[in-house]
């Protein structure tokens, strides 16, 4: 059994910017947006690949954004309830940002000698940062579940 004060349950209040995997939130957020302005500001080659990265980065960086926010306004009450939609939303965001990050790179490499140098790297730096939140996003969801399943 977890004791009221073990690291099972989500933190409270400021506490969430300093326990791990919660500090997470915060590059989930900073590469999510960069991916979404770097897709939002490339010329679209192939407009349903793009699209679906467009909606995984904006879904992604809204949800993660509004989770961090209701983890600091401690919402959750110590809810074990909670523990079990965090690990739902991470695991979403993880599967979702793989996809859109192979999707990304697919259109980015199907058309590549049709593109400009500089939309070619903008879009190359479109697939680095959704790579690297993929990355972030499938390592909160691991520590996401081991808390899950020790709750």
């Amino acid at each position: 059994m977890s004791s009221p004060g073990s690291t099972t349950s989500l933190p409270s209040g400021l506490s969430v910017l300093i326990t791990f995997p919660d500090v997470l939130f915060i590059p989930e957020i900073i590469f999510g947006g960069l991916v979404w302005i770097l897709v939002a500001s490339s010329k679209v080659p192939l407009p349903i690949l793009q699209g679906w990265v467009m909606f995984v980065s904006v879904f992604c960086f809204v949800m993660s954004t509004v989770l961090l926010c209701l983890y600091i306004c401690s919402v959750h009450g110590g809810s074990s309830f909670w523990v079990t939609l965090d690990a739902i939303c991470q695991s979403t965001a993880a599967l979702f940002y793989l996809s859109a990050a192979v999707l990304e790179a697919y259109s980015t490499h199907a058309v590549v000698s049709f593109m400009p140098p500089a939309i070619y790297r903008e879009n190359i730096a479109a697939v680095v940062f959704a790579f690297l939140a993929t990355l972030v996003y499938v390592i909160h969801k691991v520590f996401s579940l081991l808390r899950w399943k020790s709750s």
